[in-house]
């Protein structure tokens, strides 16, 4: 518009000040994601390349087109790397998340879920980038919810344990860090055992075989495009405001036990669930879990960040290539 006077942004890149327009189409500058094949990191990768954001993502075990191999425990890879990108910000989602995993192979899961994170947060201060390290609920023991970011985590697991000594170490080497944690998560699965809430699926399909399902765990199911969302809106508010720092949360606000998410699975699709048998008794000999680990949001909310997708429109866009019964396309859809 003739006569009117350019707005400006400033952003705070590694080493300098730079005052764009507010109009100018240009690259937002340089993100690395770590764990860019799994569920999280494939929705954070997506996110930041939808906004004009220079993307590397880095895998190991599960190798595509476009996306750079990375052993994470070799640290001298990870530096030559960060070193030649420079990233901007990184966003670090790569973990062993699988609680009775962990408590199987705990020398392999402590090494990638502290002793990678603790160098990415070396190597990530050293080219100034800004590293948000993707932690758990389960850094707490779910018997006083909903848990502040300042209140006192107590792991009930080896995973949470791994995730909070993550914490810890990113925090000590890099002053400039953020810890996202997060509860249960699902998404855009590439097969329906990808997430702890896809998974049950299955069970809700087979109408024609009973399944007992958890009535006990609360849980928060947390749609991955929306904590990709968070990330991406951290990643901005921090080149405006180098002070954003330290712990946060985002969680969905639905809470439902396994049982509740299999009935709503139910619902979203038309599908039955009768067949499905709440068990309300703490479940005994498996890998313990918090009672309710609810995560208080408020401090990310204060900044005018965040996104929630209702559970049931999350899971349908999820779940939807999963569907057996075809035909209840008609009456979800038309």
């Amino acid at each position: 518009m003739e006569g009117r006077e350019p707005e400006y942004k400033i952003r705070f890149w590694p080493g300098c000040v730079e005052l764009v327009q507010e109009d100018d189409v240009v690259p937002n500058g340089r993100v690395l994601i770590t764990g860019a094949t799994g569920l999280l990191g494939r929705a954070v990768y997506k996110e930041f390349k939808d906004n004009n954001w220079h993307v590397l993502g880095t895998s190991y075990s599960r190798l595509r087109p476009r996306l750079e191999i990375l052993n994470l425990l070799d640290s001298s890879a990870v530096n030559g790397l960060v070193q030649d990108f420079k990233p901007h910000v990184i966003v670090h989602c790569a973990a062993e998340r699988r609680p009775d995993i962990v408590e199987n192979q705990p020398d392999s899961a402590a090494m990638l879920n502290v002793g990678a994170s603790e160098n990415l947060a070396k190597v990530a201060a050293a080219v100034g980038a800004f590293l948000i390290y993707i932690s758990s609920d389960y850094v707490f023991d779910g018997t006083n919810p909903p848990y502040k970011t300042d209140s006192v985590p107590n792991p009930l697991n080896l995973y949470g344990k791994t995730k909070l000594e993550g914490e810890r170490v990113v925090l000590q080497n890099n002053d400039g860090a953020a810890v996202l944690r997060v509860p249960v998560l699902y998404g855009d699965v590439e097969k329906i055992e990808e997430s702890a809430v896809t998974i049950m699926f299955d069970k809700v399909q087979h109408s024609n075989k009973s399944a007992n399902m958890d009535h006990w765990q609360q849980r928060f199911p947390t749609y991955v495009k929306d904590v990709a969302s968070v990330c991406l809106q951290m990643a901005e508010k921090k080149l405006q405001d180098p002070s954003l720092k330290g712990i946060f949360h985002w969680s969905g606000n639905e809470q439902m036990t396994k049982y509740e998410i299999a009935c709503a699975m139910a619902d979203a699709f038309n599908l039955p669930c009768s067949h499905l048998r709440p068990i309300t008794d703490e479940p005994v000999g498996a890998t313990p879990r918090p009672w309710n680990p609810q995560l208080d949001c408020s401090r990310l909310e204060a900044l005018g960040i965040g996104q929630r997708t209702p559970f049931r429109a999350g899971i349908r866009e999820s779940l939807w290539p999963f569907l057996v019964e075809k035909k209840w396309q008609q009456t979800i859809f038309h």
